[in-house]
């Protein structure tokens, strides 16, 4: 059985005019090419013969109404400028705390045998000193949005207070 081996070798005398000329990508440069804005101008030219029209604004002409609710991040955004209306009015009366520990005492009568987790997470919370508290409510982490959710400041706010906020954050 016979073995067939292809060698190949290059030569080291091949032609050397070339060496010392860069070589070009692409095609060889043919002296007639088309500017891009003529380019364009031609694209232009097709797209309108094919009917098409250009757009020239990104807005919707008839935008939609707004949804009559609020997303969640605005629903965030609004608890948490609430709370921080919450904790200025508490830092100049401090007596305003009682209305938080009174929600917190009614809630227990509520929820004698099974208390939710989160009325347990209160209770403990407005035991700290109200700098602590203040910070948390006034937090704009995932834990303090959770906390806000079910938040025992109901009643420290005036109803004009209330409304100036919602009106501020509204959908």
């Amino acid at each position: 059985m016979e073995r067939l081996f292809i060698v190949t070798c290059y030569d080291k005398f091949m032609s050397t005019s070339a060496k010392n000329v860069p070589r070009r990508r692409g095609r060889p440069p043919s002296g007639q090419a088309v500017p891009a804005a003529e380019r364009m101008r031609r694209m232009r030219e097709r797209r309108k013969s094919a009917g098409l029209k250009p757009v020239v604004e990104w807005v919707p002409r008839n935008p939609e109404p707004a949804a009559p609710y609020s997303s969640h991040r605005l629903l965030e955004a609004r608890s948490l400028a609430m709370h921080a209306l919450i904790a200025h009015k508490i830092e100049r009366d401090r007596t305003l705390l009682e209305t938080p520990l009174g929600n917190l005492k009614r809630w227990r009568s509520r929820w004698q045998n099974d208390p939710p987790r989160w009325f347990q997470e209160w209770q403990e919370l407005m035991t700290r000193p109200w700098p602590e508290i203040a910070a948390l409510i006034t937090e704009p982490s995932e834990n303090a949005a959770r906390l806000r959710q079910s938040s025992p400041f109901a009643g420290v706010l005036s109803s004009d207070e209330r409304k100036r906020i919602y009106e501020t954050f509204r959908a």
